[in-house]
């Protein structure tokens, strides 16, 4: 998922004395937007999450939503029916253009697009029941910003639910340019959540998947949600 500026595009890895580093060359998602959604793993990752997310949070029709970093939206296809609104936010015009298709083919009402570019001082506006976020805060250099915005956007009671990558030492992308955090520990994230403003804060398995890593052989990936409350 896309958003912020943070549009990389892929290079090889930079290894130096076995240690991956990042490169933050850019990369083209709005070229990459057309095949997006042809990886069978991106497609149930974002069922998968979408699947924890309705397990942890009561979705009913009266919610207003924000799916933040939305892509081609993957995730924001699962939550609408059972919501009032998405509002689905995203920093590339191509992901948006793809996902705007599949709101007309579908004659959806009850979802629009916006272009948010945060890294280029976008501001969130709008009210909202629920902010989501599907492995969009690894690309995000400081997610604490992004944090206190959320926050101040949110309805009192208001909930979020953020999927990301547990600790992944940098294998998880075939290339880490643009990638600000190889995983999250979830202690140190719940905490980060708590500095926002955020309370009774959970974290649980969202979904696990098994692909090829650099240097040969396969490695499996757990991918977290954590949900909060204003």
């Amino acid at each position: 998922m896309s958003i912020a500026a943070l549009n990389i595009q892929r290079q090889p890895y930079v290894v130096n004395a076995g240690i991956i580093s990042m490169s933050l060359k850019k990369r083209d998602f709005d070229q990459d937007a057309a095949s997006w959604d042809d990886n069978p793993g991106r497609v149930k990752l974002a069922k998968d999450i979408a699947k924890a997310i309705a397990e942890e949070i009561n979705l009913t029709p009266s919610m207003d939503v924000l799916d933040f970093g939305c892509g081609t939206g993957l995730l924001t296809m699962h939550l609408q029916p059972f919501v009032r609104t998405i509002t689905a936010a995203d920093s590339s015009r191509g992901m948006l253009d793809v996902l705007n298709t599949k709101i007309k083919d579908r004659n959806l009402t009850n979802v629009k697009t916006i272009f948010l570019d945060i890294g280029k001082d976008g501001i969130m506006e709008g009210s909202f029941h629920l902010i989501t976020s599907s492995m969009t805060f690894h690309h995000i250099k400081d997610i604490r910003p992004v944090l206190k915005q959320f926050y101040s956007i949110l309805l009192p009671a208001g909930k979020i639910g953020i999927a990301d990558l547990d600790i992944d030492n940098g294998l998880f992308h075939e290339s880490n340019d643009g990638v600000f955090h190889f995983g999250f520990d979830r202690n140190s994230l719940s905490n980060t959540f708590k500095e926002a403003g955020f309370r009774d804060i959970k974290c649980r398995t969202a979904a696990q998947i098994t692909k090829p890593v650099h240097g040969g052989g396969s490695r499996e990936f757990t991918i977290f949600l954590m949900t909060g409350c204003k």
